[in-house]
């Protein structure tokens, strides 16, 4: 096995939240009022896993600095195969790898583009909005489409993310824009070259299984088992796998904060503490167990 702890479906209570996405990305929360939160729900580990950012780590770690909750470092990598949309979760990196750090800016600046391509879209259906008007919806450094269905509601043109999506930002809709996308093996790739942990996010949202065995063949050390959008025959399914293959099992609510696509509180899915102390294995075996 990779990790000398596992977690599985024995362990019911939620006791950390290892995928959580703050303002630095596309989250409504900010680094320090999601530290604030797991403390006040009595959480023993979360990561800050923004998309294609490690900005937002180091003010966690401080927002933490002298409470009893360990904060992981990590990063969401969005990835695609074949028009299908694959996460990489990348635990324990190097905040500071400049091969790393590279790519995600790289991976930033085509969402910038992107998002200009989506408002000049827009702009054609009579829809007012400018980049400017977008980028004021972010508080941090990585743009992404909720950003503009924010700017939507600001505009009064939708009254909700659900209804910016189904009508214009969807894949298929009249706005939607491609956007670049490292391949998942260089995501794995990337993650691996900053000594971190790469876990394959929601599996059971749309990855085939084919994926998910050539990402096992490519480095991936685990499976994001418990997420808001599994049901609790996916969580068996996933942990059947990673156990088939000897990977950690990690979980996370994937939470955006109050105002979010999704809405979803910090801590609201039932991940066992077992996950949290896998990884940290995982890390201490290898001497990366960063901060």
């Amino acid at each position: 096995m990779k990790g000398s702890a596992r977690c599985d479906e024995r362990y019911p209570f939620m006791t950390c939240d290892l995928h959580i996405h703050s303002t630095y990305s596309d989250g409504s929360q900010t680094p320090g009022e999601i530290v604030d939160e797991a403390i006040e729900r009595s959480l023993s580990a979360i990561a800050i896993a923004d998309h294609d950012t490690v900005q937002g780590v180091p003010p966690a770690i401080e927002a933490a600095r002298g409470s009893d909750i360990r904060v992981i470092p990590a990063v969401e990598i969005s990835t695609e195969f074949k028009q299908i949309d694959i996460h990489i979760l990348g635990y324990w990196i190097e905040l500071d790898n400049e091969r790393l750090l590279d790519k995600l800016l790289y991976v930033r600046e085509a969402r910038k583009v992107r998002a200009e391509e989506i408002v000049g879209k827009l702009r054609t259906l009579g829809i007012e909005i400018s980049l400017e008007d977008v980028t004021q919806q972010s508080d941090g450094v990585t743009l992404g489409r909720p950003h503009v269905a924010q700017a939507l509601m600001a505009g009064g043109y939708v009254t909700g993310m659900k209804e910016a999506f189904t009508r214009y930002l969807g894949r298929d809709r009249p706005a939607f824009v491609p956007r670049y996308k490292l391949t998942p093996a260089e995501a794995v790739e990337a993650v691996l070259g900053a000594e971190g942990c790469p876990v394959l996010a929601h599996p059971a949202l749309g990855v085939p299984d084919h994926m998910i065995e050539a990402l096992i063949e490519a480095g991936i050390e685990g499976l994001e088992a418990y997420h808001n959008h599994h049901s609790p025959s996916n969580v068996r399914r996933v942990i059947g796998i990673a156990r088939e293959h000897g990977l950690l099992v990690t979980g996370g609510t994937d939470s955006h904060g109050p105002k979010g696509s999704y809405p979803v509180r910090v801590g609201d899915v039932d991940v066992p503490d077992e996950c949290a102390e896998g990884l940290i294995a995982w890390a201490e075996e290898r001497g990366v167990a960063r901060p």
